[in-house]
């Protein structure tokens, strides 16, 4: 853990929860008298229910509202080059986004590049732009990357073929964002576990992370019981309501956390994979997390023992080394009832790519935030064991 006197919790973004919840999405714009729109959607969710009756209820407003749901799997720059001629067209007051993580990260490039100009490409690393985005409400329909409260966007640079992190703990966020179980509850089911697999990562890295703090552990711990109570049942049944609500606020709650701690390896080579193949963030996490949860394990077994106990399992009586492992064994279990693909290889990683990967793997330095300092060789033990 970070020393006291550096640590930070902070979550500037409005959030609100609740069943029919999308319904207060007209009442926001309407007060803060927003005439002009713009309204980006996952291609998959156009003239869905929620997105008709979205339209319909900013429409009522007398609202000069447009839409672009031209976004990849995979959010790339030429994304937001497309949604910022649409956006420069209407000169829109506020953004609304309906749809996942690559939905809301192109939403919030759109926002900053709309009111800091230039491309978004100029805006890759840490707090590299100073005057507030445009505001933007975010109704996610996966409940997975947190991308509505964390301060990062993620978006492929085609040139070079590379995801670029934009991040700004205080603009970063989207302004409002709107958690409504019934916009997860068609979620299709490998979306689901991909997305909810992520949610876990990011609660359990942040809680492993060096600049964790009492702040973050208290969103991550729980997090963590919520997804693992959770999780299960709402991939077996979308519509289970409760289930579905429990995931939405235990993704909110640790991407919250992860913008103050910043995650760790798993979420570094799947970056590294994801710049090589387009594979979906969420299942490059899945794949890799328990082989990185045993490579983490010596450098705090006391998490790993307190992450068992939050998991559901019984650890009274047991030693600290015993409790931890079995936080990796509950882990692995998560990843087999849900159908993870085991190998890297099953999702179409070619051995010989591994050592580029684990260069790159190295070059973003997550040694900032991993409790276990990993070399380039640590990460090519790592992915060949995942291969």
């Amino acid at each position: 853990m970070t020393d006291a006197s550096l640590s930070k919790s902070h979550c500037p973004t409005r959030v609100e929860f609740g069943r029919q919840v999308w319904t207060r999405v007209a009442e926001i714009v309407q007060e803060n008298n927003w005439s002009k729109v713009l309204l980006l959607t996952d291609p998959g969710l156009k003239g869905s229910r929620l997105h008709r009756s979205l339209v319909s209820s900013l429409e009522s407003l007398g609202i000069e509202l447009e839409e672009f749901d031209g976004i990849d799997p995979e959010p790339t720059d030429k994304n937001v080059v497309s949604a910022l001629r649409v956006s420069s067209a209407l000169s829109p007051h506020a953004l609304v986004v309906l749809g996942g993580g690559s939905a809301i990260d192109v939403a919030k490039a759109v926002a900053i590049v709309a009111t800091n100009g230039g491309e978004i490409s100029d805006y890759e690393g840490i707090d590299t732009f100073d005057v507030p985005p445009l505001p933007l409400i975010a109704i996610p329909t996966t409940a997975g990357t947190g991308s509505e409260v964390s301060g990062a966007a993620v978006i492929t640079d085609t040139l070079r073929n590379s995801k670029m992190a934009i991040r700004h703990a205080h603009y970063g966020p989207a302004t409002y964002a709107i958690l409504d179980p019934e916009a997860i509850s068609t979620t299709p089911q490998h979306v689901a576990i991909h997305s909810g697999i992520d949610a876990f990562v990011h609660a359990f890295e942040s809680y492993l992370s060096k600049l964790a703090n009492p702040f973050t552990d208290a969103q991550n711990l729980h997090a963590i019981r919520l997804i693992s109570d959770n999780l299960r049942p709402y991939v077996a049944n979308r519509e289970n309501q409760d289930a579905a609500f429990n995931m939405l606020c235990a993704s909110s709650m640790a991407a919250m956390s992860f913008g103050t701690t910043g995650t760790g390896n798993v979420h570094c080579m799947a970056m590294a994979l994801g710049s090589k193949y387009p594979i979906p963030h969420g299942l490059a996490n899945a794949v890799c997390l328990p082989h990185v949860a045993e490579f983490n394990f010596i450098a705090t077994p006391q998490r790993f023992a307190i992450l068992a106990a939050t998991m559901g399992i019984d650890t009274r009586g047991l030693s600290t080394l015993d409790a931890g492992r079995k936080a990796i064994t509950a882990i692995k279990e998560l990843c087999d009832d849900l159908n993870v693909p085991p190998r890297l290889r099953d999702v179409g990683v070619e051995k010989k790519d591994l050592p580029e990967i684990s260069e790159k793997c190295f070059l973003l330095n997550y040694n900032r935030w991993n409790p276990r300092w990993t070399t380039e060789k640590d990460f090519l033990t790592l992915l060949q064991k995942a291969y």
